[in-house]
Parts: C-alpha cells; structure tokens; sequence
C-alpha cells in the first residue's frame, strides 16, 4: 500500500528528501569513528537521518551499525539491558554467532532468546541484566569488546539519549558511560533524542559528563525548494494537484517541520478533489490541530492556573520581562519570585523554549492549538 506522505514514523524512501550535507557529515563520521550528536527540536527528522545513513552501511563489512532506542528505560539497569541485548542482537545474524561472540559476557546469566516462529532470521533476547551479575565496566566495555572479536568497528546509536538525564543518580550513571566510552578505539556513537533542553543541557554544559563528546550536528529545516517538487509529485500520484504558493503556505504554517509538513499536506490531500483551494488549506489546517488535540490535552491538563496565564502571555507575543508589575498584572503571574518556577516548570514539560530573543512556544501547531484554548 502506497501512503501518500509519511508522519509520526521515520520516514524513508521515496517519503526521505533533502539533508545531503547532513548525510554526507553523518557518514564521514561514522566512517571515521567521530562521535556525533544530533541537535534539533521535535519531527525534524533525526531518526530518519540515522536510519538513511545506517542503511548506506549495510554492505560495509568492516563496520557494523547497532541501532536501539531507550525511551522506555527508566533507571541505569533498564538502560544497561537495553544496550547489550541490541549490541548483540544486531553484531549477530544467527544465534549460534550470538553465543559465539557473547562468550564469556553471557557465562552467569540465562538469556531467554525468542526465535520467529516462521524459522527467519529474526530472534529477540532477554538478558535479565542486574548489579548482582555484571558491572556497569563490564556492560560498557562490551562494544569493544565484540569489535575486536570480529574485527571490525561498531558504530551505536542511541535514541531518546536524553532518558539518561532522567535516571536517578543521572550524573553519575553519565560519568560512568563517558569514562568507558571515550576510551573505545573500534567504537564510536551517535546520539540523539526528541527532547532540546535535556539534550543541551547534557552536551552542552561544561559542568556535565558529556560536554564536548563528539561532534554536535545541528540539523536545519528543509528548505522550500525541496519540499514543493516533493508535496507536488505526492498529490500528481494521487491524481490531484496543489500550487507552490500553498506548498509553501504549508510550510510557513507549520514552520517547516518535516513530521507536520506531511500531516498538513496529508490533511489537505484527503480533503481536495481535484485542484487543492482556499478552502481546504483551512479545513486542512483545523484537521490538523484536531488530530494532534488529545496530545496536546494530555500535556496541559495539569496545568495551575498560573501556568496556564504565562501561556496566554506568550501566545500574545510577551517574549521576555515577565517580572514586570505591567505584564504581572496583566496576565495574573503572581509575585516576581513566582516566574522563575512557572518559566521552568513549562520548559521541563516541553510547552515552552528559551531561545537568545525570549520565551516561545517552539511546535506551532500547540500554539494554534493553545490560542484557540485560551482566548
């Protein structure tokens, strides 16, 4: 089934368009061992960046990419599960090269290993990982270990890596990772993850293990250019049409985001008949905010009346002096002593950005979402 634009998964093939120079970067860094971290807010497509270059290494024999995602680890142990089971799953096509290379790793535990039912290649492990069997050196030194094993280098890369911020004991779980890491002469890392603040604040703050790890590769959006002969040849297939003037009415609306380009385009695809109009841009539009109010709603719904105010200030414009006594007033932010706590609490939950101008509200759709909320 052919899906006429792809959003809320990693895109790719014909769906994949633009980011050369982030390609060709990403993989002079693999290639050459350069760890790497990639910057940028929400839906700008790093996992579909990662997932492009890895699979241009799928033929390389002296490299192998391992691929996981630790989203759902919540603690140093969850995650350290997380990475091995993938590490050897992935440096491995067949269960006996598993136990092969994991020789030696696996001696004190009993890994439960689930083959597909319709005899492929496919397996899953379940380590059962704890402090009682292996240290956190022994787990971390695995790469490298199975690198020298096969004689090759491995490349791992990591999303959601800002769940490493979130575990108890954070700075300490990061110090133990950068200590054995940094020393892996066969290993290297991507690292990547959806939430900007935590990323920052663990790449970016000398006072944090990771500052200066590897290269940062900011990504930057997708220009115009590339999306209208993208979105144009999606609506031909479909036997419709769309202007470039509502290509990039499109793009402007959404601030080039490439995860809400598709769904926008998308809405107004299902909603044209022939010609896309006026018309179905502002249905298409409202379609949007529609599909993506139940997220929206999970996020603001515990929301003091306070902070719901600072909302309100920023959607009309209020960028910095909060702490005015006009703004203040205004708004009912409460005492001076109150912003610092609304203005952090909003930013952990991800509803505001600090950028060099001021306070934003960075995913534009939660803003058209919010300024109808709260008028």
């Amino acid at each position: 089934m052919e899906k006429p634009f792809v959003f809320g998964v990693p895109a790719d093939n014909v769906h994949f368009i633009g980011r050369e120079s982030e390609i060709e970067r990403l993989s002079a860094n693999m290639r050459y061992g350069v760890n790497t971290v990639l910057m940028s807010p929400r839906r700008w497509g790093k996992t579909s960046l990662v997932n492009k270059v890895a699979e241009s290494f799928s033929s390389d024999k002296e490299r192998i990419i391992v691929r996981m995602d630790i989203f759902a680890c919540r603690s140093e142990y969850d995650f350290y599960n997380v990475f091995s089971s993938e590490l050897l799953k992935q440096t491995a096509s067949k269960i006996d090269e598993w136990k092969k290379i994991a020789k030696g790793f696996i001696e004190r535990l009993t890994p439960k290993i689930s083959v597909n039912p319709d005899h492929t290649a496919e397996y899953s492990v379940s380590l059962g990982i704890t402090p009682k069997t292996h240290t956190p050196q022994e787990i971390l030194s695995l790469p490298q270990m199975i690198a020298e094993r096969k004689k090759c280098d491995i490349i791992i890369c990591i999303d959601e890596f800002q769940q490493i911020g979130e575990f108890p004991d954070s700075l300490n779980v990061q110090k133990k990772l950068r200590t054995a890491w940094q020393g892996q002469k066969s290993v290297s890392y991507c690292l990547y993850g959806s939430k900007m603040h935590m990323m920052m604040k663990l790449f970016q703050k000398k006072s944090y293990p990771f500052y200066r790890f590897g290269e940062i590769l900011n990504l930057k959006p997708i220009p115009l250019e590339t999306w209208i002969p993208y979105i144009k040849s999606r609506f031909d297939v479909f036997g419709k049409s769309i202007s470039n003037t509502m290509i990039e009415r499109i793009c402007q609306t959404v601030e080039y985001q490439a995860s809400y380009v598709q769904q926008l385009a998308y809405s107004i695809l299902l909603l044209t008949e022939r010609d896309a109009t006026e018309a179905t841009f502002n249905a298409g539009v409202d379609d949007l905010v529609s599909q993506n109010s139940g997220t929206f709603l999970e996020q603001t719904q515990s929301l003091t009346s306070y902070q719901l105010n600072f909302l309100r200030a920023v959607i009309d414009g209020i960028s910095q002096g909060f702490g005015e006594s006009s703004v203040r007033e205004q708004y009912n932010l409460g005492s001076p002593s109150n912003i610092a706590r609304l203005k952090q609490a909003l930013i952990d939950k991800e509803l505001i950005e600090q950028t060099e101008t001021g306070i934003i509200i960075g995913d534009p759709v939660l803003r058209l979402w919010l300024s109808n909320l709260l008028k």
